[in-house]
């Protein structure tokens, strides 16, 4: 029996231009000379260097270990030498740069020493998230949490479903789709991997029923264990809480994470990389990237992590002529780079290349509502607009601001252009900004409340009369001491005395 699905509020059929890269298979990325990797490529904590300038590394070895329970360590992506441990530039929305490991490769790509997990179906499902921190896997499909704190929940609550994520909505991305068509067996036996490690009563992937090739590779893997769901396309359907409604019916509530309705998911490209961990001891140092838009060559690339965006693009003919743009991630909520230097990291799904054309000029909201059909989480945006524009943040906070995915459906649909996206960034922003501020000053008031107790505690202890008991001793130990003092002066006297008889 097929499984009901169910529906999402909002969202709207996008034109796909998937076809550009998902006619061909996916090529490797030739090594560069050098690979440049952030000490932070996921949600967390940034890992902690444990190499040293001029060191000599191998493809796998640890060169940053995990610095927390949210934080994940960092590989050599191939042997090389450590040349450099500063700050470069990294994919981030600020343009600024980031602490990273520079290794300049030596070409022969030679493994380190790597540890597989045989028969893991007998492994303690512990052992499997300790398996895969220390592989450093965090999410390939969206912001990059790390992977084992998602499957330590499922250890520590009750899963009903797992659900492997392989819809890829956004326009452009087919690295997923690519995957599956080639290494169909890695994600269905990760599935039962993280399946096991979360003790998970039903597992599904899911992927979008325009991915017929896709479909086919899992349906010929797939047993009784794993129910595979085609869902309509429709964006953003492969966001979580859409995705689980989608297929649950459940909803996950404002704030809340999708364990507390039992589901735990995870991306097919993840599901993979956990495969090539327990099996093999590999950690994460490749994944596929689309590279599509306005290339000679669209395609999809394994490439090595560290690697600069540029040789990614000149592998696919990509000639900048200054009237381009470099997004990574997808057109609806890829971030804009202005440097082709920047490393493909963990996270790094799509370059998609643009053509640069001045935005429309941003007129007054009209009030046409039709920012709120489009919405997947039943938001108001013209409400958190207004008061985002107006600096009332804490008013849009209470319109549930931080429920907004960021999708960029309401602003692809405003007939006047207005980038409400960047007003809900900015708001959630100085709203956390507001928040540190006001966590550091109820720190310092604490502290300052807690200093002034205890000196009121030692003015009271100091002004408290002694007890009897404690006077009568203070007494004989003051007479003790007056005792000594005087033997001491006769003593002295004495010796002046027959020193003076001497002489």
């Amino acid at each position: 029996m097929s499984r009901q699905l169910h529906t999402f509020p909002g969202g709207l059929k996008l034109a796909t231009f998937k076809h550009l890269s998902d006619s061909e298979m996916a090529q490797q990325q030739a090594l560069p000379e050098r690979l440049i990797l952030p000490l932070q490529q996921h949600i967390g904590i940034p890992a902690e260097p444990v190499v040293r300038i001029g060191d000599q590394v191998l493809k796998g070895q640890v060169i940053a270990r995990a610095n927390g329970y949210v934080s994940l360590p960092v590989h050599a992506s191939t042997s090389g030498r450590i040349i450099d441990i500063g700050d470069y530039p990294v994919p981030h929305p600020s343009g600024l740069n980031a602490p990273c490991i520079v290794i300049e490769a030596d070409g022969l790509d030679q493994w380190g020493e790597i540890t597989p997990t045989h028969e893991y179906a007998s492994v303690d499902p512990q052992e499997l998230q300790t398996v895969i921190c220390e592989c450093g896997i965090s999410g390939l499909g969206g912001a990059g949490f790390p992977a084992h704190v998602k499957i330590r929940e499922g250890v520590d609550n009750a899963v009903d479903t797992l659900i492997i994520n392989g819809v890829e909505c956004e326009p452009y991305i087919t690295c997923d789709a690519r995957l599956i068509q080639e290494k169909a067996q890695y994600v269905v036996a990760g599935t039962r991997m993280i399946g096991h490690a979360v003790q998970a009563r039903h597992c599904v992937i899911a992927i979008e029923d325009d991915m017929p090739a896709s479909y086919q590779a899992l349906a010929e893997l797939v047993g009784e264990d794993i129910e595979l769901v085609t869902v309509p396309a429709r964006y953003p359907a492969g966001g979580e809480k859409q995705l689980i409604q989608v297929i649950t019916g459940k909803t996950v509530p404002s704030g809340g994470l999708p364990i507390h309705v039992g589901i735990v998911m995870h991306n097919v490209a993840t599901a993979a990389a956990v495969y090539r961990a327990v099996t093999r001891g590999e950690p994460i140092i490749s994944r596929y990237v689309t590279i599509s838009g306005n290339v000679e060559r669209p395609r999809n690339l394994q490439v090595l992590l560290g690697t600069p965006v540029k040789d990614c693009l000149a592998n696919c003919g990509f000639t900048d002529d200054g009237r381009s743009k470099i997004i990574l991630g997808g057109p609806m909520m890829g971030m804009r780079v202005r440097n082709p230097d920047i490393p493909i990291t963990k996270t790094t799904n799509c370059i998609l290349i643009q053509r640069h054309e001045p935005a429309p000029p941003a007129l007054p909201c009209i009030r046409c509502g039709r920012c709120a059909e489009v919405c997947p989480v039943r938001l108001q945006p013209q409400q958190l607009y207004w008061h985002a524009e107006s600096g009332n943040f804490r008013a849009a906070q209470s319109y549930h601001l931080f429920d907004c995915i960021e999708c960029g459906l309401c602003a692809y649909v405003c007939p006047s252009h207005i980038p409400l996206v960047q007003y809900f960034r900015y708001a959630k922003s100085k709203v956390a900004e507001t928040e540190r501020r006001e966590r550091g000053a109820e720190y310092s008031l604490t502290r300052f409340l807690e200093k002034n107790a205890r000196a009121e505690r030692l003015r009271a202890d100091r002004a408290r009369p002694l007890p009897p008991d404690t006077s009568q001793a203070l007494a004989e130990k003051r007479s003790y001491i007056e005792a000594a003092v005087a033997r001491s002066k006769q003593k002295k006297e004495l010796l002046q005395k027959d020193q003076a008889d001497d002489d």
